[in-house]
């Protein structure tokens, strides 16, 4: 009897536990278990020669955007390869897109994910890593055109259907659908009360929207259904600190940052002190705050001591700026000219992750942001200005990207530049839909324009 995955589609291991234990594993991605990696071990164990898991381990290396994975992966991508000659095509059109993305091309393993979908509708490992790339390099539309098609194509009786709908709800939440969104976030909860995404797309919706009472009140009633989740998690804390920041209790905030999102002796933070997407959070909401003239007394250090450690790391592009953040804040200038020389180095090559991004996007950025720290706004608003338009393929959400404006924002009314102050202000109004004087961090900008 042949072996199937979560979706009924045909595996090409001979045993039905190694099925199992890659269902098993499928689940712990799709539902942000922090023990997912773990998982592993007993699929490989059940059938070493299986080629999908040796692929599955290596989209897991490559999942947590840290270059020091990469030579995991290719090992992963290279045993697959030898042992998948009597595959079928949808595992082998799996290591091709393994293939890509090790290799740095982002946009190649999004079409062979979207090649599979086409074959395969049901494919949720497909499904779901081309949601995560699309959304890690700027591609609403493309998050929201496969959950649609998914939507259409998938039954509620799937198991990843919970899945569908938390995507779903996010991608609809970054084209600024906020109904379809919401409404698709809460079919999942009331599924799965802890799907993470899903809680994660809502709070995503309510933020945009402005409700700050109705987002804490939200994460706090979903809080107990988290045990056992992974990093996602402390995303969730940001973005109810973000509440609270935008009700002005930065008190609170910093009491979140501490106990919470960037709890240095929590068991997630000490299994991945330097996960981009804990550093994402930590920097953008220290930035927040000291523009608010909060004193985050020594809080930057341990971030800049990760960041000297990732210099050359281009992984992640949207990660990039918020280590140079935490390099110039903790004043180690040194550091941040070779952080910036390996950027130079990295367009110069023209091979690997993210080039393109880092030329036209990081670099630039990040020389802004070193530039504000030594007092020079002027020349940090000419340095990004040629790059925000294309910002957004960066990846990272609104509310993520958000920092960025503000920085920028920043160095213009250092500079005393009207024209990009007006600019900054009038996207923000845009994104957000409610006047910039309601909101934080655009308050004293809207004030000193009136």
């Amino acid at each position: 009897m042949p072996t199937t995955d979560l979706h009924g589609l045909t595996l090409s291991t001979a045993s039905p536990v190694a099925a199992q234990a890659l269902n098993h594993a499928l689940l712990g991605y799709l539902q942000y278990r922090a023990d997912g990696p773990r998982r592993l071990a007993p699929l490989l164990a059940a059938d070493p020669d299986f080629g999908l898991a040796h692929v599955l381990k290596g989209y897991f290396q490559m999942l947590g955007f840290n270059a020091a994975n990469l030579p995991g992966a290719r090992d992963a991508l290279d045993t697959a390869r030898r042992l998948s000659a009597n595959a079928t095509w949808r595992e082998r059109a799996h290591i091709n897109a393994l293939e890509r993305w090790v290799a740095g091309d982002i946009d190649g393993s999004l079409r062979v994910w979207e090649d599979i979908l086409d074959q395969h509708p049901l494919d949720v490992l497909a499904f779901r890593l081309h949601h995560f790339q699309a959304f890690w390099h700027g591609r609403p539309d493309l998050m929201g055109a496969q959950a649609d098609a998914a939507h259409r194509r998938w039954s509620p009786q799937l198991p990843g259907w919970p899945t569908l709908l938390a995507c779903r709800c996010f991608a609809h939440e970054e084209l600024g659908h906020y109904a379809i969104a919401e409404a698709a976030g809460r079919e999942a909860i009331a599924l799965a009360p802890g799907d993470l995404w899903a809680a994660h797309g809502v709070a995503h919706v309510m933020e945009m929207q402005g409700r700050h009472d109705e987002g804490i009140a939200w994460l706090t009633g979903l809080e107990s259904n988290w045990e056992g989740g992974n990093n996602l998690v402390h995303h969730l804390w940001w973005h109810r600190g973000l509440y609270h920041f935008e009700r002005r209790e930065l008190a609170e905030v910093l009491a979140l940052y501490d106990r919470r999102f960037r709890d240095l002796k929590s068991q997630l933070t000490q299994a991945n002190p330097d996960l981009y997407i804990d550093v994402q959070n930590a920097a953008s909401m220290l930035f927040r705050l000291e523009r608010q003239g909060v004193d985050v007394g020594d809080r930057w250090i341990e971030l800049a001591d990760k960041a000297e450690a990732r210099i050359g790391d281009f992984q992640s592009a949207f990660t990039v700026p918020h280590w140079m953040m935490a390099l110039a804040a903790a004043k180690r200038r040194e550091a941040a000219g070779r952080a910036i020389q390996s950027m130079r180095d990295h367009v110069e090559r023209g091979d690997g992750a993210n080039v393109a991004f880092v030329r036209d996007c990081v670099l630039p950025i990040s020389e802004a942001i070193l530039a504000r720290a030594e007092g020079q706004p002027d020349r940090a608003c000419d340095l990004m200005r040629p790059a925000l338009n294309g910002m957004h393929r960066l990846g990272g959400s609104h509310a993520q990207q958000d920092v960025l404006a503000q920085l920028f924002l920043d160095c213009a009314m250092a500079a005393g530049r009207k024209d990009d102050v007006r600019l900054i202000l009038d996207r923000a109004a845009a994104t957000y839909g409610a006047p910039p004087q309601t909101r934080v961090s655009y308050a004293g900008a809207a004030q000193w324009m009136a």
